[in-house]
């Protein structure tokens, strides 16, 4: 139940004095939410200091100042395109101010001649003369009144300016308690020089005196309240699913050792530690939840097949669930060549099944009989039932929902759960994304993995290109040939251009994909790929993840400064998957910028791709390199990940040594931070357990 101090912060916009019908979804649509804590979260996102400087002497061009002088002159213009001026003098000269299209009566009593103003407004620099055209603020100082010695400055929609904005959230400021318990840990306050919540939010909207020191620390700290409301929240969902029984899958070591000794190489260090990290977890008794995280190549495929193997030989089913069909048949592929030899029981199951093949496997999967599969969302559908379902393997799992790996979750009772993923993300975001698994990291290469040669080569060069791909598809090699979009008719970079300019000057069969086909044809053409009926691929990003090609050994990306980083990466890793070398082209338009030339230098020079993922970060940010908010937990309102990344890990410990040391969750902390996850962890984050 919500603390009732709370209610005011969670009524709605409307509440608010002077917020009418019109004004309530332009703020709604400004903030993101619809309650006054909303508007409170709409933070500023600079600060303007108005303090009157002590002459105009004391300002600097471009900057923005608060003068005060006395009134010297008003001249009107001489034509409608002049502006009226008005000359300020003070000890150190004159400063003039300039409005367009005033009504001199206006300005005649706002600016008597021999009267004092003071004046806020950004100075420049205007014939040799400090200039300051239509300012911020004019004030009679006679009166005493004065601009605000601080102002913040908010982002800004159509229909809003930054004074109605903050006049609006001063008066929401008014209904945050002053009372609210402390739910960070009193020494690690004390040690950051943070201020306390209610205080770190006055500093924000209304700070007493200009100190950006004070502005970060007051950022600093209520992010650091945001990571700890998600990490208190995480803690509590890992406790609940501690609760919950799950098989108990513990196989002999002489299961997986069979499928070592078949393998014609050996597997990385960092894939055994990573098979015994998951081996552990499905011993626990409680339902597994890991992510395997490895970038391209690097064998997560072979990892989840150990799992597997375990899982079957102690009686139990596992699924491997593909966002694609192309996908999940190279999915079942891979497996079946593992597997079967060594008398385990695979099968396909999806969309495209029909008839008495599907049946079969309906059949094999409900009695047992078929002890591991490979397919896409049919895996989940109605008629689709498991005997003795223990494992679930999500591969590129953010390409699904929540909601879709809780329908395939619900086959069974409680069963563990593998999702793997082979987009590498910082290190430092990686708590951020996956605060809710256990995390494993393949950061080695199989052995004998060959590198890919990458070139950046100028698109003046596109003929020598063609002619190289040529000869490459003549030694029975093949090629893929990524666009930046799909159809536009006056750029022959678009892939529809481009397909059908290399199909004719190859005088080859090309293939053609892109995210306008329908699935069943973009299936076609990556299985008319694979199998070698057409060499050539052209294709948009779909592509980016999972397709199989041994025998493709080029890669070109056209207009390749355009693309992120970890894009690129991601492209380049659907080549040199063979035994002959491999090209990665970087086709770009001359010239490039400093930060595209940055971009393509990296990739040029690593293949590591959590390497990559760093630079990519520094270079475009995090919301950039995640693309997608994935399932609310990376939605965050206050934390600038770039900046408060570091502040994860403290929370982290912190919420978890808070719940070990309260189990009961009765301790006065603990119910502090019930208070913090109200007001800063989204409800999607929170999960059913987190009003405990």
């Amino acid at each position: 139940m919500r603390d009732e101090r709370l209610f005011p912060l969670f009524a709605g916009l409307e509440t608010l004095t002077g917020v009418g019908p019109k004004l309530t979804p332009l703020l709604q649509k400004l903030v993101g939410g619809t309650t006054v804590w909303d508007l409170l979260l709409h933070l500023p996102d600079r600060w303007l200091d108005r303090r009157v400087r002590e002459s105009f002497a004391d300002t600097v061009a471009g900057e923005i100042a608060t003068v005060q002088g006395e009134v010297h002159a008003y001249h009107q213009p001489f034509n409608d395109r002049s502006p009226h001026r008005v000359q300020l003098v003070d000890s150190s000269g004159f400063l003039t101010l300039a409005f367009f299209r005033a009504d001199p009566r206006w300005m005649k009593s706002q600016f008597p001649v021999g009267a004092m103003r003071i004046v806020s407004g950004k100075v420049e620099e205007y014939r040799g003369e400090r200039q300051i055209t239509h300012p911020d603020f004019v004030i009679d100082p006679a009166k005493g009144e004065a601009p605000p010695i601080v102002e913040p400055i908010y982002p800004l929609t159509a229909g809003l300016t930054n004074r109605r904005v903050h006049t609006l959230i001063l008066q929401a400021l008014q209904h945050v308690p002053a009372d609210l318990p402390e739910w960070a840990d009193k020494h690690l306050v004390a040690q950051k020089g943070w201020p306390a919540f209610h205080d770190a939010l006055v500093w924000l909207h209304d700070p007493p005196a200009y100190d950006e020191d004070r502005f970060a620390l007051a950022r600093e700290r209520l992010a650091y309240d945001e990571a700890l409301a998600r990490e208190s929240a995480f803690a509590l969902a890992q406790a609940a699913r501690r609760l919950r029984p799950a098989p108990i899958i513990k196989a002999p070591p002489s299961a997986v050792n069979r499928l070592i000794d078949a393998l014609p190489y050996r597997p990385t260090g960092a894939q055994m530690r990573a098979a015994a990290d998951i081996s552990s977890d499905m011993t626990r008794g409680y339902p597994m939840r890991r992510l395997l995280q490895g970038d391209v190549g690097s064998g997560k495929t072979l990892v989840a097949a150990f799992a597997a193997v375990e899982a079957a030989a102690a009686g139990f089913q596992s699924v491997f669930m593909a966002p694609t069909e192309v996908l999940a048949r190279q999915q079942f592929d891979t497996l079946d060549t593992l597997l079967s030899p060594l008398g385990y029981t695979v099968a396909a199951l999806s969309g495209r099944d029909r008839g008495a093949a599907r049946e079969a496997t309906l059949m094999g999967l409900a009695d047992g009989s078929i002890q591991i599969a490979a397919g896409t969302h049919a895996l989940f559908q109605e008629a689709v039932s498991f005997r003795n379902l223990g494992l679930i393997i999500v591969d590129e799992q953010h390409r699904f929902g929540v909601s879709d790996r809780m329908k395939l979750a619900g086959k069974a009772d409680s069963p563990h759960m593998l999702v793997m993923s082979a987009t590498p993300i910082p290190r430092t975001l990686a708590q951020a994304v996956h605060g809710d698994l256990d995390v494993s990291i393949l950061d080695e290469k199989p052995p004998g993995r060959k590198p890919v040669e990458t070139r950046a080569v100028p698109d003046t060069r596109l003929e020598d290109v063609i002619e190289a791909i040529g000869r490459a598809l003549k030694r029975g090699e093949r090629a893929f040939w990524v666009c930046p979009r799909v159809d536009v008719d006056d750029d022959d970079s678009s892939a529809v251009a481009r397909h059908a300019a290399l199909a004719d000057e190859l005088n080859v069969k090309a293939g053609l994909v892109h995210g306008r086909m329908k699935p069943a044809e973009k299936d076609a053409a990556l299985e008319d790929f694979r199998t070698g009926k057409t060499r050539i691929l052209v294709a948009t990003t779909v592509i980016e993840v999972g397709v199989d090609v041994p025998e493709a050994t080029i890669m070109v990306i056209e207009r390749a400064e355009g693309f992120g980083l970890a894009q690129l990466h991601q492209l380049r890793g659907r080549v040199g998957r063979g035994d002959k070398p491999a090209f990665c082209i970087l086709l770009y338009r001359p010239p490039l910028g400093e930060t595209a030339r940055e971009r393509l230098d990296t990739l040029r020079r690593t293949e590591d791709g959590f390497e990559i993922a760093e630079a990519d970060f520094r270079l475009r940010g995090a919301g950039d390199v995640l693309g997608v908010r994935q399932a609310g937990a990376t939605d965050y309102r206050v934390i600038d990940l770039a900046k408060h990344g570091a502040l994860l890990e403290i929370a982290r410990k912190d919420a978890e040594a808070v719940l070990a040391g309260d189990p009961d969750r009765k301790g006065q902390r603990w119910q502090a931070l019930r208070i913090a996850r109200e007001l800063l962890t989204p409800k999607l984050a929170q999960g059913p357990e987190s009003s405990s």
